[in-house]
């Protein structure tokens, strides 16, 4: 297909929960560590909601009564449960697939994503998709989301504009850190915020499936 016809040519996705099935492995992470440390634990659903943001900041909203001091503590114990249980996580099913079409299409394809760039790479390195990606923005390289430095990092990086560049991932701060930066976006339903959420930010499109997704990059956004 010919690049010039193309509305976009970076595609950005957010990890956990749009790549991968982690929400429940995050929510279970978030409310045992807060149990270590004495803390009221949080639903289901508040824990789901902070999923996307930097970990010290998603911490601060599941525990805000806790002393500063006691936040990195939180932190360790956040990681030792959510690596306790990282046999338990996989790609969504489609995945693979999707990467390998839209990198043969010649989009250029990063990641922006709420977790530490550790974690990020061990998932890249796990699941052999680090050459998926041309550039990578954690949340300890930048501000969390919905800042959009890590947008406008990317975009810098590549050589691209907002216009150019779509936002993909299943939680509010990805779409609304996609609208800080002036860009487009399309939410994904499979994660970790509701749909209902995610349409009132007003994205492209809302797929409820990777398959979907698909289906939606190959009918509708690939053309001005």
């Amino acid at each position: 297909m010919n690049a010039k016809m193309r509305k976009f040519e970076l595609i950005v996705f957010d990890w956990d929960g749009t790549l991968m099935d982690s929400a429940a492995t995050i929510v279970h992470a978030i409310q045992s560590a807060s149990r270590d440390l004495g803390q009221p634990v949080p639903d289901d659903a508040t824990a789901r909601h902070v999923i996307g943001l930097g970990l010290e900041e998603a911490l601060r909203h599941v525990a805000p009564n806790l002393p500063t001091t006691d936040y990195p503590k939180m932190a360790e114990r956040y990681r030792h449960h959510y690596f306790t249980r990282n046999h338990e996580l996989f790609l969504f099913e489609g995945v693979r697939e999707l990467l390998d079409e839209l990198e043969a299409q010649g989009f250029t394809l990063a990641v922006a994503t709420g977790k530490s760039r550790a974690g990020l790479d061990h998932a890249l390195d796990h699941f052999g998709l680090r050459p998926r990606f041309r550039a990578l923005r954690t949340a300890d390289q930048c501000l969390s989301k919905p800042h959009p430095q890590m947008l406008f990092e990317l975009m810098e990086a590549l050589g691209t504009t907002p216009e150019r560049t779509l936002m993909v991932g299943d939680t509010t701060h990805d779409l609304q850190m996609a609208q800080n930066a002036g860009t487009a976006s399309v939410g994904v339903s499979y994660g970790a915020h509701p749909e209902v959420a995610l349409r009132a930010l007003k994205p492209l499109a809302c797929v409820d499936s990777v398959a979907e997704l698909r289906q939606w990059f190959q009918k509708t956004n690939v053309r001005l």
